[in-house]
């Protein structure tokens, strides 16, 4: 009766909507679960996700119901208890509907299941499930061999990912361009670029049309690994089969030169860098405000402050204007090494500019300002945000007030109290810090001194370490005439 009124209504329809709107109701009418099952249902999520007692109990509580369940409810009841449900519960549950003479699972309620164990690393549930898809003679799906795949390399099992991809034939799965690259993408994603190299060799013919993904994977596999040599080996052999490399490829490359460098030379940050950059240019594919950050940002972590200054006003010469994380890096390293003059102005540069950085810009730099002991300098930055109207104020003077009032400001940090409560900002910090007798005041010690890129002079030893240094030649004069 229910399904004659709804065909009644959708006759009245036009042509258009009607084919349509048919189609929606026979699905919505054939695909709904009988309301008599709705409340079992909720009986049954509950029992997987917030039962008390061993996965004994679980499977005899489910017995109890004695409900008959379809494979669609069973991947539905997964689907809804993923996120609450530990994986061993979710496993022993669906164990239970397998063994259940009135449930007869499809392949796609065993993928589910799969997927989904495989999304919490439950590796032995995981491998249940694979042994047992693989008795049963079942398919494994295309999308659920690659997290599978993912999911052991990140557990650092590539070996067992790579022996599922050499007998994809006994899950009836098929060694294609689509789980090439799936197995490619999860082993590069870890670094593990030889064995994906492996991979692409033995299926130089599953390959073709995906060239340029593969490929990059495999330039982001030895960049992870840290191997500057084979990356640009990678993108070498890319321009001899005829994919050029893009922004990405030279970028991924240039984070593996800046980061060697940094960690054995970084004397050679900027000219690598730069020789990189004209390669760029010269193949078409000019740098963008991205690749001057990668510099910018190793530059900034082993304190060459000169050359991050001379990088970030080189980049409006070069036709890529700085962006608001350019900025940030700069005025980073500045105030860390006690330029808090030349950062300000950076500051006041990068707002005439008319960039609108985003509230964490602000309050990692007053973070940074706190950290040195120059509260003042933090309170004018914050002045500065407040101009702007950036926002999202609330961490930063949960920051601040703390700050103030364990250094002995309390006026200053009841002030700005005050004037948080007045913009209607909530406060994570308590009240309390505003105590003097409840807050601990701790003195400023190893303040730092602000120096300016201008003012900086050759270090001159003191006459004790020169005439040690005299000593210590005349000796190793004497020593070499004596031998």
């Amino acid at each position: 009766m229910l399904l004659r009124l709804k065909l009644n209504l959708v006759s009245s329809l036009p042509p258009t909507v009607h084919a349509l709107r048919f189609q929606y109701f026979l699905f919505s009418y054939f695909s709904i679960e009988p309301p008599s099952l709705a409340p079992h249902l909720h009986k049954i999520c509950n029992i997987v996700s917030n039962g008390i007692g061993s996965l004994d109990d679980l499977e005899a509580s489910l017995d109890k119901l004695a409900v008959p369940i379809s494979s669609g409810l069973v991947t539905q009841i997964i689907d809804s208890c993923k996120k609450e449900a530990p994986s061993r519960r979710l496993f022993r549950f669906f164990s239970w509907s397998q063994k259940n003479l009135r449930c007869n699972l499809e392949d796609e309620a065993f993928n589910h299941a799969i997927r989904v164990v495989a999304e919490k690393r439950d590796l032995i549930a995981m491998n249940l499930l694979i042994s047992e898809l693989r008795k049963e003679c079942r398919k494994m799906d295309t999308e659920t061999f690659s997290l599978v795949a993912e999911t052991f390399v990140k557990l650092g099992r590539e070996d067992e990912a790579l022996g599922l991809f050499k007998n994809l034939e006994k899950f009836k799965c098929t060694r294609d361009k689509v789980t090439v690259n799936s197995i490619v993408n999860a082993l590069c994603a870890k670094g593990h670029a030889r064995k994906a190299e492996g991979v692409v060799w033995h299926h130089k013919s599953k390959i073709i049309g995906i060239e340029s993904c593969i490929y990059k994977n495999l330039l982001h596999g030895w960049c992870i690994h840290g191997n500057v040599k084979e990356a640009r080996r990678i993108l070498i052999n890319m321009r001899l089969l005829g994919v050029l490399p893009d922004l990405f490829c030279y970028n991924t490359l240039l984070r593996c030169l800046c980061e060697r460098n940094l960690k054995f030379n970084p004397s050679a940050l900027v000219p690598e860098a730069s020789n990189l950059m004209m390669e760029m240019r010269s193949n078409g594919v000019p740098p963008n405000s991205i690749s001057f950050n990668i510099l910018l940002s190793c530059l900034g972590r082993t304190r060459r402050v000169k050359e991050a200054h001379r990088i970030l006003y080189s980049m409006k010469k070069s036709g890529c204007p700085p962006d608001w994380m350019s900025y940030y890096l700069v005025v980073r390293v500045l105030y860390l090494t006690g330029r808090f003059g030349r950062g300000n102005l950076i500051v006041d540069e990068m707002i005439e500019e008319g960039l609108m950085p985003e509230p964490r810009l602000y309050y990692d730099l007053i973070g940074v300002l706190c950290g040195v002991e120059r509260v003042n300098h933090a309170l004018n930055l914050f002045e500065r945000m407040k101009k702007n109207s950036v926002g999202d104020y609330g961490p930063v003077y949960d920051l601040l007030i703390p700050k103030l009032c364990s250094l002995g400001e309390f006026e200053k940090g009841r002030q700005l109290w005050d004037e948080a409560l007045e913009k209607g900002v909530i406060l994570q910090c308590s009240s309390n810090v505003l105590d003097p007798s409840i807050t601990k005041v701790v003195k400023q010690t190893n303040k730092m001194r602000e120096v300016n890129l201008n003012d900086l002079k050759e270090y001159k030893p003191p006459k004790s370490v020169k005439g040690t240094m005299k000593k210590n030649m005349e000796k190793n004069k004497k020593n070499a005439s004596g031998t």
